[in-house]
C-alpha cells in the first residue's frame, strides 16, 4: 500500500520573472539572446525527465478518480447469497510485543457474533517481552470461559508475520481465515457480514475498510487518516469496482484457506507479505472482494518516527513485490489494463528517490532558469503543476467528500500538512526503496501502538519506541538546503516559488524536530524513572 508520492518539486523551480526585462508574453528565452550551455542541458534534462516520470503518477491519480466515479456502483454492500450452514472460521491474531493493545484485541475478538462451535481463535505471539506471559494468561482465562482459543508462541521470528501466519495454518481448523493485527477492533458483526461472499467459489478474499480510532488525536493522525482514506476509498474502490487487481491489506479481512494454499502460502521474501500473496492469488484466478460499507477501527501511529517506520516498510515491501512478481504479471494472459494498473500500483514508491534527485537539482536548476522567462513556464511548468499538485489535492479531498459528504470541506485546512507529511517521508521511504532495488534485506519493523483513542491525550509508555539514528539530522540538513533556496528566491524576486519551498522546509523540519523532541522527552522520562528507582 503507498501513501503520498512527493511530487511537489514540480512547482518550485520557477523563473525569476521580476529580475529581467520581458518583451511581452514571448520573452527572449527563444530569441537567441540567451543560449543554454551543455552544462545547463546536463541539469535541465535529468530534472525535467524526472519530473515527467513523476507527473505520470499524478495523471494516474486523476484516472483513479475517474474510474472510481464510473465503477463505484459495482462495489458490493452485502452478499447476494447466504450459506445454509455456516462454515468453520479461524481468526488469526499475529502479535509482537503488543502489551498495550492485546487485552483490547482479545476482548473484542471474543465478542464476534458467530457460533462458538464454528469459531477458533489463534493468538500467534512472537513477543520477546512481558507481553508473552500477559497474553498467555489472558488466553487461559478465555479458554476456561469456553472459547476455542489457541496460544502459539515462537522462540524465533522466522519469516516475521508471514512466518507466524503460515505456522498457524498447521493447527488452524477453519475453512476460512480472518486476520486482525493487534491494534484493530473487529466489529461484532464482522464475520456475519463478510463470510457469505464466499458462497461464490471464485471469491478468495474479502477486504474491509480501515477506520481510525484516534483520528482526532493530533495533526499527524488527521493527516495519516486522510492518506489511508485515499487508499481505501479511491484506490481500492476503483480497482475492485472495475475488475482490476487490488491487495489484501494484511488485516481486517477474510481469506479462503484454499486460496492461501493454492497461491503458494505465506512467503516472507518481502516486507508486505499481504500484497505478495494477493497478486499470486489473483494470478491464479481468485477473485477479491472489497467491502467499503464495513469499516474496521484501528489505531494510527502517534509519533512521527513511528509513522515513518511504517511507511518505509510499506514502500520497501511493495517495491520488493514489484521486483518479484511484475515479470510474471507481464507474461500472464491478462488484459493490458490489468497489467498496467498492477504496474502503477506496485511501483509508485520509486517517486521518493526521484524526489531526492529533484531536490538536489532544484537549486542549480533555479539558477539556470534565472535567465529564462514566462513563455517556458506556461509551456512546461503549468502542465506539470496540473499533473502533480492539483492531482494530490483532488485525490485526497475527493476521498474525504465520499466519506464525509457534509463535513469534507474541513479537510481543506489539512492539505498543506498532508503535503508536508509526504515530504517528511521522502528520506526514509527513499532508503527503503533503494534497499529493495539493491536486494538488501531488513527485519520487519513493527509500528508501536498504545491503545490511544481520542479521549487519551497521553502516550502510556516509551518502551517500544525505536531510535531514529541519523535520519532526523539528514532531514535537518535537507530542510536547511531549502531554507537557502528560499533566500535565493527572495534575492531574485522569485516570489511565486517561496510558498512551495516553505512546504519543503516545513516537511523536513517537522519530521526532524518532532522526532528529536520525542526522543529527548523519552530520555528525560527514563532518567526520572531511574532516579526514582534508586531512591526507593
Amino acid at each position: 500500500m503507498h501513501m503520498l508520492p512527493s511530487v511537489l518539486g514540480l512547482l518550485f523551480a520557477q523563473p525569476a520573472l521580476g529580475t529581467r526585462v520581458m518583451n511581452g508574453l514571448f520573452d527572449d528565452t527563444f530569441s537567441g539572446i540567451y543560449r543554454l550551455s551543455p552544462f545547463d542541458w546536463a541539469l535541465l534534462i535529468p530534472y525535467f525527465g524526472t519530473l515527467f516520470i513523476l507527473s505520470i503518477y499524478g495523471i494516474h491519480r486523476y484516472e483513479t478518480i475517474r474510474r472510481y466515479r464510473k465503477y463505484k456502483k459495482n462495489l458490493p454492500k452485502q452478499a447476494a447469497q447466504q450459506f445454509a450452514q455456516l462454515p468453520r472460521v479461524t481468526v488469526q491474531l499475529p502479535i509482537y510485543n503488543e502489551r498495550f493493545v492485546v487485552e483490547r484485541l482479545l476482548e473484542e475478538t471474543s465478542k464476534l457474533d458467530y457460533p462458538r462451535e464454528l469459531l477458533q481463535i489463534q493468538v500467534l505471539d512472537d513477543s520477546t517481552d512481558e507481553t508473552r506471559v500477559f497474553t498467555e494468561r489472558l488466553c487461559n482465562q478465555y479458554r476456561a470461559a469456553g472459547l476455542d482459543i489457541e496460544y502459539r508462541h515462537r522462540t524465533n521470528r522466522h519469516g516475521y508475520k508471514a512466518g507466524a501466519l503460515q505456522e498457524g495454518l498447521q493447527t488452524a481448523t477453519g475453512e476460512f481465515i480472518a486476520i486482525f493485527d493487534a491494534d484493530f477492533i473487529p466489529p461484532g458483526d464482522f464475520l456475519q457480514r463478510t463470510i457469505h461472499f464466499f458462497t461464490d467459489p471464485a471469491v478468495g478474499v474479502v477486504q474491509t475498510r480501515w477506520s481510525h480510532l484516534n483520528k482526532e488525536f493530533s495533526i499527524l493522525t488527521q493527516v495519516e487518516a486522510m492518506l489511508l482514506d485515499g487508499h481505501f476509498v479511491l484506490e481500492h474502490g476503483a480497482r475492485c469496482g472495475s475488475g482490476l487487481f487490488f491487495n489484501f491489506n494484511g488485516t481486517a479481512g477474510v481469506l479462503r484457506r484454499e486460496t492461501i494454499e493454492d497461491a503458494g502460502g505465506w512467503q516472507h521474501e518481502t516486507l508486505t507479505e499481504d500484497s505478495d500473496l494477493s497478486y499470486r492469488a489473483q494470478l491464479r484466478g481468485w477473485r477479491f472482494v472489497y467491502l467499503p460499507v464495513l469499516d474496521c477501527p484501528s489505531e494510527l501511529p502517534v509519533e512521527t518516527y513511528g509513522f515513518q517506520v511504517q511507511q518505509a516498510r510499506w514502500a520497501k515491501g511493495l517495491t520488493q513485490v514489484a521486483i518479484k512478481l511484475l515479470p510474471d504479471i507481464w507474461k500472464a494472459k491478462l488484459p493490458w489494463r490489468v497489467k498496467f494498473e498492477a504496474f502503477m500500483h506496485l511501483t509508485p514508491n520509486i517517486s521518493y528517490p526521484l524526489m531526492l534527485v529533484v531536490s538536489m537539482l532544484m537549486l542549480p536548476v533555479m539558477i539556470v532558469r534565472f535567465y529564462m522567462g514566462l513563455f517556458q513556464m506556461v509551456l512546461i511548468d503549468l502542465p506539470l503543476i496540473i499533473a502533480s499538485f492539483w492531482s494530490i489535492t483532488a485525490f485526497y479531498l475527493y476521498a474525504q467528500r465520499e466519506l464525509y459528504p457534509k463535513t469534507w470541506w474541513k479537510s481543506i485546512a489539512f492539505m498543506p500538512m498532508l503535503m508536508a507529511a509526504g515530504i517528511a517521508l521522502t528520506v526514509s521511504n527513499s532508503k527503503g526503496v533503494i534497499e529493495a532495488l539493491l536486494g538488501i534485506k531488513s527485519s520487519f519493523a513493527r509500528t508501536p501502538k498504545y491503545a490511544i483513542t481520542q479521549q487519551k491525550a497521553k502516550v502510556q509508555q516509551t518502551a517500544y519506541r525505536r531510535k531514529s539514528g541519523m535520519l532526523p539530522y539528514i532531514e535537518l540538513l535537507i530542510g536547511s538546503y531549502f531554507v537557502y533556496m528560499i533566500n535565493f528566491a527572495v534575492d531574485t524576486l522569485n516570489f511565486f516559488a517561496i510558498p512551495f519551498l516553505v512546504l519543503f522546509v516545513c516537511g523536513y523540519y517537522w519530521a526532524a524536530f518532532s522526532t528529536l523532541y520525542q526522543e529527548y522527552r523519552d530520555k528525560l522520562q527514563w532518567q526520572r524513572a531511574r532516579k526514582l528507582a534508586e531512591i526507593n
